[in-house]
């Protein structure tokens, strides 16, 4: 765990993947052009901390997530991997024998108990406060990212919100167009629960209030990403991570808690009635998002640290920095996944197709229509129905390996009897479907095909050699001189 960000940043840098540039650049296209160039670099690049942003006294730390390694220092893990195991073997926990192993067993569901985060009342990030004729959000270093976008964007955020009608807290990442001194866009799309609490809000005719929190431990804003079950409080979810409660202090202006180690937050309130054009933005489908009319948040306080650090990422064509984000997201919520559907034995999301865009899935099959159920049922979990392309494999296959994925489905895929090909949900930001967030989905059986599925012939078995072959050719394999 870290006590906020620059702790975090001060581990990058002692295990040598943070790049300190002394060099002036403007957040006004020029460090999007750096950080772009070490993002494409093979392994994502180094993280980068630019200290004297032209025109701005704060700090930009850009890219600190970009990297497998960078991930596993994020969550306190040599690799995410860890993390899935571990939750894997809570969400199956059973009742052990004997009383070590019961004390054993009980401590490790306690971490859960223990997560719950705590109110303290004093912060790190309120030792300085700035209000009225002096709040000016155009003194942070916001970058504009791309030469289309409508301005300076704020796009690491941590965006914290009640609900209306229940009072829970969420916790999402939107991104935030800077507009001017004290108001800005607030791009949470139709389907995110920021939209929901707009909805609810403007029912019961009353205002939102929000806090835009920037830079905090990072398992805090791995959290805000984090594609939970409704109802799991993401403080509670970074709790877990870290193997401690986050620490939360009431915010100024607004009746929410925040991080107490936060390095800036911002606190405002929403109208539901009031809409603003917002965008376009060069978004991370590769493309830019168009002009669309979108929330307005005023901000009546800012508060941060003494010697803040801003934290920003960049989106655009992938790999970016948060293929690393979205591939450690991937690895550790398929135990979820398994909850719901344990026939899948392991999923890609390709970075290259923006991770929701298409699923490789194998599974043990079992019955006739197997692959149809999973595709159907992915299509209604969580933030997988927006998967426009899904690929059932058999349980051999390594989804992970082009490779293979493309060798099964040429060989095993007849378009006309293995596809489905359905209407539903689809993310906001894409521009192919005719309708926003609505569009068509399908779905390819790359399996075995069984004879109740319309195959009646004998499926040929695959090419493979035999053990004993193997096992001689091994034997020699040293002397061939190969």
């Amino acid at each position: 765990m870290f006590e906020g960000f620059q702790p975090f940043l001060g581990a990058l840098e002692r295990a040598g993947e943070l790049r300190r540039i002394s060099h002036p650049l403007s957040p006004n296209l020029e460090i999007t052009e750096l950080a772009d160039r070490c993002m494409k670099m093979p392994g994502g690049g180094p993280a980068l901390l630019i200290e004297r942003p032209a025109g701005f006294e704060i700090p930009v730390a850009i890219n600190c997530f970009g990297s497998e390694k960078r991930m596993g220092i994020a969550l306190g893990v040599g690799s995410v991997q860890e993390i899935a195991d571990e939750l894997d073997k809570t969400l199956h926990f059973e009742i052990p024998r004997g009383l070590k192993n019961k004390i054993a067993a009980l401590a490790k569901l306690g971490r859960f108990a223990k997560a719950a985060p705590k109110t303290v009342s004093k912060a790190a990030c309120q030792a300085q406060t700035v209000q009225g004729t002096d709040l000016d959000l155009t003194k942070l270093p916001v970058l504009k990212c791309w030469p289309m976008d409508a301005g300076p964007f704020i796009t690491l955020p941590m965006v914290f919100t009640h609900d209306p009608a229940t009072g829970k807290r969420n916790v999402g990442m939107y991104r935030i167009q800077i507009y001017d001194e004290r108001t800005t866009g607030m791009h949470w799309q139709m389907h995110k629960s920021g939209a929901e609490h707009e909805r609810l809000a403007r029912e019961r005719r009353q205002r939102i209030e929000a806090c835009i929190v920037l830079g905090s431990d990072p398992a805090c804003m791995f959290s805000a990403v984090a594609p939970l079950p409704p109802g799991i409080d993401e403080m509670l979810f970074a709790g877990y991570l870290r193997k401690h409660p986050v620490e939360m202090v009431k915010a100024k202006t607004v009746n929410l808690s925040v991080p107490a180690d936060a390095e800036i937050v911002i606190e405002g309130l929403i109208d539901p009635d009031e809409k603003r054009i917002e965008g376009p933005f060069g978004d991370h489908t590769g493309y830019y998002s168009m002009p669309e009319p979108f929330p307005v948040f005023h901000a009546q306080c800012i508060t941060m640290r003494e010697n803040p650090v801003y934290p920003a990422t960049i989106v655009g064509v992938p790999p970016m920095e948060d293929a690393y984000i979205g591939k450690a997201i991937e690895r550790i919520f398929l135990p979820l996944i398994r909850l719901t559907l344990p026939e899948i034995v392991d999923i890609n999301l390709p970075v290259e197709a923006c991770f929701h865009n298409m699923a490789f899935v194998s599974i043990k099959k079992r019955f006739p229509g197997h692959a149809f159920k999973v595709m159907n049922a992915l299509w209604g979990l969580g933030q997988l129905t927006f998967s426009k392309f899904i690929f059932v494999f058999e349980h051999d296959v390594n989804v992970h390996d082009l490779r293979d994925v493309l060798f099964r489905i040429g060989a095993n895929c007849d378009p006309q009897r293995d596809s489905l090909l359905v209407r539903g949900p689809v993310d906001h930001l894409d521009h192919a479907v005719s309708q926003i967030g609505f569009g068509g989905k399908i779905g390819f059986d790359c399996t075995h095909k069984l004879p109740a599925e319309g195959y009646p012939r004998e499926w040929p078995p695959l090419i493979q050699m035999d053990n004993e072959t193997k096992t001689k050719i091994d034997a020699i394999w040293s002397q061939l001189n190969l």
